[in-house]
C-alpha cells in the first residue's frame, strides 16, 4: 500500500493497558521499555509484546521525532482550498502525484463540502510559497484555488485523543 492509498481498518480492540502504554509513547517514545513498563505497572516483557503487537497491528505506524519548524527555519505555515470541477480518476491520480511530490506540502485532505481538498503547506517564506503554488497550478487544473497565511498556531497537537 502506498502512502496516497487509503486501506480500510477495521478499529483494533485496546484495553485499559494498551492505552496507558499508547497515550506514554504519544508523549515521549523515546523512552525506554524498562521505564515505560515501571510507568504503566507491567512487566518489561508484557510491555514490549504490547507495543510489538500494536506496531504489527498498524495502531502504531511509526516513531518519529517532532520538529519544531521554526527551529529550523520554515516559519510560515499556509493552507490552501482547492475546488475542482474534475472528478475523474485520471484526475484524482494527477492531482495526487503532485501533491506527493513536493515535501513543503505537509498533509493533503480530500474534504466533504464546498471545498474539495485542503492542503497544509510549511516553508520558510512567502516567496518559498508563491513559487510552489506556482508550480502546483502549472501541473494540475484547479477550478478554485484560495490561499491563507496562518497567524498564529493557537493548538497543535500530534497525540490523539485516546
Amino acid at each position: 500500500m502506498t502512502k496516497t492509498e487509503v486501506k480500510e481498518r477495521t478499529p483494533v480492540k485496546l484495553d485499559d493497558m494498551d492505552r496507558k502504554i499508547l497515550i506514554q509513547l504519544q508523549q515521549d517514545a523515546t523512552w525506554s521499555m524498562e521505564r515505560l513498563a515501571k510507568h504503566v505497572g507491567v512487566s518489561k516483557t508484557a510491555a514490549w509484546n504490547r507495543v510489538q503487537r500494536m506496531h504489527e497491528s498498524g495502531v502504531i505506524k511509526r516513531q518519529i521525532s517532532v520538529l519544531d519548524a521554526h527551529s529550523v527555519g520554515l516559519l510560515e505555515t499556509f493552507f490552501i482550498a482547492i475546488k475542482t470541477n474534475q472528478h475523474q480518476q485520471g484526475w484524482l491520480e494527477k492531482f495526487n502525484s503532485v501533491i506527493q511530490k513536493w515535501p513543503e506540502i505537509i498533509e493533503a485532505h480530500r474534504l466533504a463540502g464546498d471545498i474539495d481538498y485542503l492542503i497544509k503547506v510549511q516553508v520558510a517564506s512567502t516567496r518559498d510559497f508563491d513559487e510552489l503554488y506556482k508550480k502546483i497550478v502549472a501541473e494540475v487544473d484547479l477550478y478554485s484555488v484560495t490561499s491563507s497565511l496562518s497567524m498564529e498556531v493557537m493548538k497543535h497537537e500530534t497525540a490523539l485523543p485516546i
